[in-house]
This record gives C-alpha cells, sequence and structure tokens, in this order.
C-alpha cells in the first residue's frame, strides 16, 4: 500500500500541485512567524544583555521637579562612588529632544526621540556611546549626535543643529557623532547627547539625576554591592543588578513578542483553515475520478482500512512536500520582514537568523497534520466504496440519507451560533464581545455544512439571466455549478470564510471611523491644535508666544490637572475662560460658562447627576497639590469628549499644580477667518518653527483620531490576503480537475457544435458563479458580524449608528468575479484544447 500510495501522488502529480501550493502557503506563514520573533526576539534580548554588561546595580526614580520626587542628587552619588568594591557611578538624565532636517522637518517618529547626558569618566569616555567622528559635548551650546540621525539631516561635525526639547527650539554647534545600542535609535528614534549641566536644567533640575549606572570592581559581586547601596538611596529609588534588569528586559521583550506571535499565526491559522476546504475537495475528487481503480483494490483483497490508509498516506506524502518547501519559503518570509521592519524606519539589532527546534517542528506538524486531517473524509468514503456496484460506476455519489444529516446538523449548528451573535449583541460589553466570537465560530460552521443545500437556488435566482446574456454557455455554466453541491459548497467556502472576516472587519473599521469622526467635528469649534510631536508636554511659553500671534481670534490651553471631591478622583481640564467655548462646542445645560471668570468651575452634566450636583453648589475639594480649598459650581454642560468632566479657569489649575511646569496637552486655536496658509504659516512662525511642535487643521485632527482605524483595515487586509490566495487556488483546482472529470461530456458538446470559445466561456462563468456564490455568502454573513461586534461597542463611542460601506462590498463581490474569470484561465483553456475524439473516447 506504501508502493501504491506513492505511485498515486506521482501519478497524479498535477492535479495535487494546487494542494501542495495552498499547504505550502500555511507552512509558510507558520514557519515564517515562529522564526521571525524567535529572531527578533533573540536580537534584542542579545541587545539588552550588552546593554547591561559592564553595569553591577542599575538605580532608577521617578524625579520631577517637584520635592516629592527629588532624584539623585551629587551628594548621594559621591556617597556611591566611595563605597568599597564601586569601579565607577554614572548618572544619568534624560528627556525628549527633536532635531531638524534641512527642510525643518522633526527627524524620528517623536515618541523615541530622546535627549540625554554624556557622562565622561576619568578618560573622557562614555562607555554607553563609541564616537565615530569627533567627540562628546563638553560644554552649553554643543550637542552631538547619533550617527543614524546625522546621516538623515545631513549634518557634519561643526554644522549648527536646531534642537527642540519641551521649550523653544535653539540652535546647537554638532562636536560628535556616535553609536550606540539605545533602543530609542533602534526603533527610529533620535538621540542627542547635551553636557549634563545643560541636560539638567532641561529635564529636572541642577545637580539631580534621574537614573545612575554603577560599575564594581575586580571581585565584587553584583548582590554585594547592591546590599550596601540600597540604605544610601532616596525613598523614591528602586536599585537592582544589571544582570536582574536585563533579564527583566528580556522577558518584556519576550511578552511583547508574544502578542505579535499569537497575532501572526491567527491568521496563519485562517489561512490553513481555508486550505483545508482545498485539500479536503481535492482529495474528494480524486477518489471520485478513481472509483473503479479502488474498487479493484478491494475485489483483489485489499480491506477498508488498507484503502483508507492508502489515500491518507497519499496526504501524508503531499502535506511532507508541501511544508519541506513551505518551511524553506517561510525562511526566506522571515528574512523578508526584517528587511522590511528596516525599511520603514525600524532598526533591528545585528543577529542570526534564529531556526529554533520548536519552528521547525510546528511547521512539518501543521503541514502534514492540516493534509491528513482534510483528506480523512474523503479516505473514509473511499474506504466505503463496495467492489462490484463501484464497477459499474464512475462516481460515487452522496446518498440522500447522508445529505439529509448533513443539512439538518448545519441547520441546528447554524440557529444555535447566530443566537449566540444575537444574544452577545444584545449583552454588550467585553461579555458580549465573547458571545459573539463563539457565536460566529458555530455560525460560521453551521454555514458551510449548509453551503452545499444553499448553492441550488441562490445560483438558480442568476441562471435566467445567465441564460440570456450567454446563452448556451450560460445555461451550461450555471447547471454545471449545481452539478456536485458538495464540490461547489467546499470551493466556496474558502471565499466565504476569507470574505467573512474580511467584510466584517470593513464594517467594523468604517463604522467605527464615522463615529469617531462625528464625534471629532461635533465637538471642536478650533480650527487648528497644537501638541507635542513626542505627546510630552508643551511648555508655558508656546501659550505666551501664540497668544500674540496675527490672525488668532481665540485659544484655549487644555491643561491636565485633577482634584478630589469627598475622597474620589475627578480629572479636570484647565482653559482659558471666555475663549474655551470659542474653540470647543459646549452645550451648557445650567449656569453659565462665563463664571469660570470668577474662578468658579464647570462640570460635565453625567458627572453632576451621578454626584446629585447642581449649579450653584460648593463643593470640598482636595486639588492636585494636596491643598483643601471650595469650588463653586457655576455650570454644568453636555459632556465633550475632548475635555475633562471638571473644566477649571487656568489660573486656578495653575495656582494648585503639583508640578512647576504646567501639563499643556494641548492648545486649542481659532482663527480669524477660519483655517488659511497664511493663518497655519503665522502660528508656526510663533513657534519658533519648532519641528517637536505639531500645527494640525481640522482635516489632520479627523485624520489623527480616524487614522489608526485605517492603518489597523489596511493591516487585516493583508493579513487575510493569505487565506483569500488560497481561496482563489481552490477554485483553479476544482475547475481543472472537473475539466478533466468530465473529458467526455466536453468533447460530445464540441461534437454537437459547441465551438471553443463556447467552452471557454462555460467554464469561465461557472467559475465567476462558484465565486460570487461564496462572496455573496461571506459578505452576508460579514455584515451580520460586523453589526453584532459594533453594537457590544456602542455604548463606549459617542454617537454610534451602524454604517454599511456598500461602496467596499460591491467591490469586493467585483472582485469575486474576477477572481473566477482568472481562476478559470488555465482551466478554460485547457477545456477548450480537449481533442473531441480524444475525449469521447475517454471514461
Amino acid at each position: 500500500m506504501f508502493r501504491t500510495a506513492l505511485r498515486n501522488v506521482l501519478a497524479h502529480k498535477a492535479r495535487l500541485l494546487m494542494t501542495v501550493l495552498a499547504v505550502m502557503l500555511g507552512v509558510a506563514f507558520v514557519s515564517g512567524t515562529l522564526v521571525f520573533t524567535d529572531t527578533l526576539g533573540n536580537a534584542f534580548r542579545n541587545q539588552s544583555a550588552k546593554s547591561y554588561d559592564n553595569v553591577a546595580v542599575s538605580i532608577e526614580t521617578y524625579a520631577g521637579d517637584d520635592e516629592k520626587t527629588p532624584g539623585i542628587d551629587d551628594a548621594t552619588l559621591e556617597k556611591i562612588r566611595g563605597l568599597d568594591g564601586v569601579a565607577s557611578a554614572t548618572g544619568r538624565v534624560d528627556g525628549f529632544a527633536g532635531v531638524a532636517d534641512p527642510d525643518g522637518k522633526l527627524i524620528g517618529n517623536g515618541w523615541s526621540n530622546t535627549g540625554a547626558n554624556f557622562a565622561p569618566g576619568k578618560d573622557g569616555k562614555d562607555a554607553q556611546y563609541t564616537f565615530v567622528e569627533g567627540s562628546g559635548p563638553a560644554k552649553n551650546g554643543s550637542v552631538a549626535l547619533d550617527k543614524d540621525t546625522a546621516s538623515k539631516g545631513k549634518y557634519k561635525v561643526g554644522d549648527p543643529v536646531r534642537v527642540a526639547t519641551n521649550g523653544p527650539v535653539k540652535e546647537y554647534t554638532l562636536s560628535g557623532i556616535f553609536t550606540t545600542e539605545d533602543g530609542a535609535v533602534n526603533a527610529g528614534g533620535s538621540l542627542v547627547l547635551f553636557d549634563t549641566p545643560t541636560a539638567q536644567q532641561l529635564y529636572l533640575k541642577p545637580g539631580v539625576f534621574q537614573n545612575a549606572t554603577v560599575s564594581a570592581a575586580g571581585g565584587v559581586s553584583d548582590q554585594t554591592l547592591l546590599d550596601e547601596i540600597e540604605p544610601l538611596l532616596p525613598e523614591d529609588a528602586t536599585a537592582q543588578t544589571g544582570k536582574a534588569l536585563a533579564d527583566k528586559q528580556a522577558k518584556d521583550i519576550e511578552s511583547g513578542l508574544t502578542s505579535l506571535n499569537t497575532m501572526l499565526l491567527a491568521f496563519a491559522g485562517i489561512a490553513l483553515f481555508v486550505g483545508i476546504f482545498l485539500i479536503a475537495n481535492t482529495f474528494t475528487m480524486l477518489i471520485a475520478q478513481r472509483t473503479r481503480e479502488l474498487a479493484l483494490m478491494r475485489a483483489i483483497g485489499a480491506t477498508r482500512r488498507q484503502v483508507k490508509r492508502s489515500v491518507l498516506l497519499e496526504a501524508a506524502f503531499v502535506g511532507t512536500l508541501a511544508s519541506v518547501i513551505g518551511f524553506l519559503l517561510g525562511l526566506g518570509l522571515a528574512t523578508g520582514l526584517r528587511s522590511a521592519m528596516g525599511v520603514m524606519g525600524g532598526k533591528i539589532p545585528a543577529g542570526p537568523l534564529v531556526v529554533s527546534p520548536t519552528a521547525v517542528i510546528s511547521a512539518f506538524a501543521v503541514g502534514v497534520l492540516i493534509t491528513v486531517l482534510a483528506a480523512w473524509l474523503p479516505a473514509r468514503r473511499a474506504s466505503k466504496i463496495a467492489p462490484v456496484a463501484a464497477m459499474s460506476s464512475v462516481h460515487a455519489t452522496a446518498s440522500v440519507k447522508s445529505l439529509v444529516v448533513r443539512n439538518s446538523i448545519g441547520g441546528v449548528i447554524t440557529l444555535l451560533g447566530s443566537a449566540g451573535i444575537v444574544g452577545g449583541a444584545a449583552t454588550g460589553g467585553t461579555g458580549g464581545r465573547q458571545l459573539v466570537a463563539a457565536g460566529a465560530f458555530f455560525a460560521l460552521i453551521g454555514v458551510i455544512i449548509l453551503i452545499p443545500l444553499l448553492s441550488r437556488p441562490v445560483i438558480a435566482l442568476v441562471r435566467p439571466l445567465l441564460k440570456k446574456l450567454f446563452g448556451v454557455s450560460g445555461k451550461l455554466a450555471s447547471q454545471n455549478a449545481v452539478r456536485n453541491p458538495r464540490r461547489t459548497g467546499a470551493t466556496a467556502s474558502a471565499l466565504a470564510i476569507g470574505l467573512t472576516l474580511v467584510t466584517g472587519i470593513s464594517v467594523l473599521g468604517v463604522t467605527l471611523g464615522q463615529a469617531i469622526d462625528k464625534m471629532t467635528t461635533d465637538n471642536i469649534k478650533a480650527d487648528y491644535m497644537v501638541s507635542m510631536a513626542s505627546g510630552d508636554s508643551l511648555d508655558e511659553s508656546a501659550l505666551t508666544a501664540l497668544s500674540k500671534a496675527d490672525g488668532v481670534a481665540a485659544l484655549s490651553p487644555q491643561q491636565a490637572s485633577s482634584l478630589q471631591v469627598d475622597g474620589e478622583y475627578h480629572s479636570a481640564s484647565g482653559v482659558t475662560p471666555g475663549d474655551v467655548e470659542k474653540v470647543f462646542s459646549l452645550t451648557t445645560e445650567s449656569g453659565s460658562l462665563a463664571s469660570l471668570k470668577d474662578g468658579q468651575v464647570a462640570v460635565g452634566s453625567k458627572t453632576a447627576k451621578s454626584n446629585g450636583w447642581k449649579t450653584g453648589d460648593t463643593l470640598p475639594v482636595t486639588f492636585e497639590d494636596e491643598k483643601k480649598g471650595e469650588v463653586t459650581i457655576g455650570a454644568t454642560y453636555e459632556q465633550n469628549e475632548f475635555l475633562s468632566p471638571f473644566v477649571l479657569p487656568k489660573e486656578l489649575a495653575d495656582r494648585h499644580s503639583a508640578s512647576t511646569r504646567p501639563e499643556i496637552r494641548e492648545i486649542w486655536i481659532k482663527a480669524d477667518g477660519g483655517a488659511s496658509k497664511a493663518n497655519e504659516q503665522s502660528i508656526v512662525d510663533a513657534l519658533g518653527d519648532n519641528p517637536a511642535m505639531s500645527v494640525m487643521d481640522r482635516q489632520d485632527i479627523r485624520d489623527m483620531f480616524g487614522g489608526f482605524i485605517n492603518t489597523a483595515l489596511n493591516i487585516m487586509y493583508g493579513l487575510l490576503a493569505m487565506a483569500l490566495l488560497i481561496a482563489v487556488l481552490g477554485v483553479v483546482n476544482t475547475l481543472a480537475m472537473s475539466v478533466f472529470e468530465r473529458q467526455q461530456e466536453i468533447g460530445m458538446l464540441r461534437a454537437i457544435g459547441l465551438d471553443r470559445g463556447r467552452v471557454k466561456r462555460m467554464i469561465r462563468l461557472e467559475a465567476v458563479v462558484i465565486s460570487v456564490f461564496g462572496a455573496v455568502i461571506g459578505v452576508g454573513l460579514g455584515v451580520f458580524l460586523g453589526w453584532a461586534i459594533g453594537r457590544t461597542l456602542s455604548s463606549d463611542i459617542p454617537g454610534y449608528a451602524l454604517v454599511i460601506p456598500w461602496d467596499r462590498l460591491g467591490v469586493f463581490l467585483l472582485l469575486a468575479g474576477l477572481v473566477g474569470v482568472l481562476a478559470s484561465l488555465w482551466p478554460a483553456r485547457s477545456a477548450a484544447k480537449l481533442n473531441m475524439l480524444t475525449a469521447i473516447k475517454t471514461e
């Protein structure tokens, strides 16, 4: 039986090609994902370990510019340096620093643009940085840049460099260019080194460090040094050995990559699930075409078990071959993903491609098991072929009883799944989404089981149209599409699964996008929003500068603050009285916002109602600086998504700020005459053409809040492309094998006058009908799922309303038709080229 299975594989290698391709693509996805994440993890772990090679103890604080978080002062650092066993102790301070390119634009992505102090030892070198040109900054007015940033900005030693921190942009002289293993640089950001006093002045306060690293003298253990250092540290400081910190970072890296790994493997699983239908269809058709051959084997003594084992062995051969090719392709995919990250700005540390035993075993286990499992049902049917009955039958057909049982089971599962989806939509929240997910799984399985039953009535609807437009070819195509409902169902199911997910994601994405867009336009009157590219707070000087800018009619900060009422924390927004209502859409429910000018506060209506407060009430509060006082509610307003539940006059927020530097997240501006190039340029000029500050108009604001949804949709489409590609291969496979199976019929049609052109058209239309049928099922189920998931999110999203993207759904159906046409090119050409007489003689 082993030799028989091998000969069958070799004899039908052309018909098994699509199965090999489907398994190969799935295995490539799995192995590529595992190798890529293993390689990424190994590279970052090595980088982390390398960066702590000479660190015996690492000290961290949450140092700020207030007295509660004092940081590590020079005196503490000197005490640490005086301990026996300490070779050196280096203080570190860092924060945001953005560098402008020659066009004045920010180099880097904002959130990973960093500034730090250059801390040379007795030899004049800082172990964390290796200078390739020049030297480290030794005085105020000079800086050093990492090599990548200097290259992007075309800077050379001695050039002036415009650097922005959280305050106004300043010009420095470039003293040197260095390389580093710093994570921010590897993430695509930039690193600017200042001399220590300048860095302390910019980010903290003179004579104070946020962090410190300590190296040990020879023969002293890290733990011993840690035990001696801990009693010297301030209360807010924590210390751990360099090895412990490296291990912690390695675990964090592992945790982060696990999420990426899980997501990619989930999509690989979808692709393999779709491939199951192609594999099962292939073996089902092969067995149908080999009915007499299998019957003869039974007649000469082969048992049912041997026939079944023979088919499964064929599947194992195919799976093994596909796994080998897929694994090699996966290695290429992993290498390509690594290179792509570099092109997109992410710098991955150097390191070898890591091929772990887990990746190898998983890839081959997945490829072989999926193929064998998918072939199990066809193998089981093959083993049931009766020798005598099969000798006089070309095709084994499903019994009426088996179809009734199948449809009954499919109907029950579909109803249970649909009930779960509707129940989850009604429940809402996290629990509702879990119920929808479970219901979606069962509904999808149920629909897949029912697809053969659905094929006849659905395709019958378009039969008159096909006959009218394409004549005999159209009529024959519609009849051929439903001749074998199981085969049509299996082929259409692959497309239906892919399009269910794509449609559901599209409906949900477009609905959420429009809800967020509506929230943005309904809550904002401002023409511009100014913020830091890094996400940090703006300096007070930016507010002062903008208040003097030409064309500014009104402006208000959104200054983060907080207060406690009866022990309960409430977030608050510090704003400019008189201007806040000009930059935000605020509907007053009681009182007047003019009361903000008198030092009173405004409260969101939901917060006021939930606490039983009303206009005129005086509330005892504890402010952010922990001082106690009272505030009077001067107005209640309909909640605005861009403001906190409490709105305070900026003067009150400043007076009780816990920090000497107010936390101004954004500045909102209403311009004379609305948004214009002149007004925007006036704002940019007032800010000193600062590359670290972002000036957005209303469209930019809408794009910022809604852009991540479009990005997420594009990523999802890309990841689902593999599943759709396998579904297309399924259509090609079904048609090609169907043409082989129907050679005699096609020869007869040619003999009675159907020319080659109409034979091609018949095959193409058959492919289009099957593809569009699968697409219609997928789109319908996808819309249902998109609605259900959206309902579970509706309570958290103001203004939520279901939006069905008819244009995208139309595109999906058109693409399905195009897929059918493309998939039919080879089978249609093969059918048209059949020799008429040879085909008629074929059995």
